[in-house]
């Protein structure tokens, strides 16, 4: 099982990224793919979330109405697409394997047991 998140890069306030979370390994259609974040000094934070089986997503509040979370099964991947980013978007975003969740408990790191390698995104004037 293997999960390679990237796009990250430096980015003005009220600009816009896309990251890209590839999987291998196993049937995206049969697990949830989360996106979590972790700025310096703090702990991981959940960002989104999306059930392939039946396109199921979830979103902090942080985040919602400026991400859309999005799969391509026949790519074997995941997108988090962030708009009108701040500087406290600033963190390593990561993406990570979990099964079917409900809505209480998604944001859980416990649950997700696969995660990969981290981007970095920056918001900087």
């Amino acid at each position: 099982v293997q999960l390679q998140a990237s796009g990250g890069g430096l980015v003005l306030p009220g600009g816009s990224l896309r990251l890209s979370c590839v999987v291998s390994g196993f049937n995206l259609e049969d697990y949830a793919i989360a996106w979590f974040r972790q700025a310096p000094g703090k702990v991981p934070e959940g960002v989104s979330y999306i059930y392939n089986g039946d396109g199921t997503t979830y979103y902090a509040d942080s985040v919602r109405g400026r991400a859309t979370i999005s799969r391509d099964s026949a790519k074997d991947t995941v997108y988090l697409q962030m708009n009108a980013l701040g500087f406290e978007d600033t963190a390593v975003y990561y993406c990570a394997r979990a099964p079917r969740l409900r809505a209480g408990i998604w944001y859980q790191t416990r649950y997700y047991r696969y995660k990969g390698q981290g981007t970095l995104v920056t918001v900087s004037s």
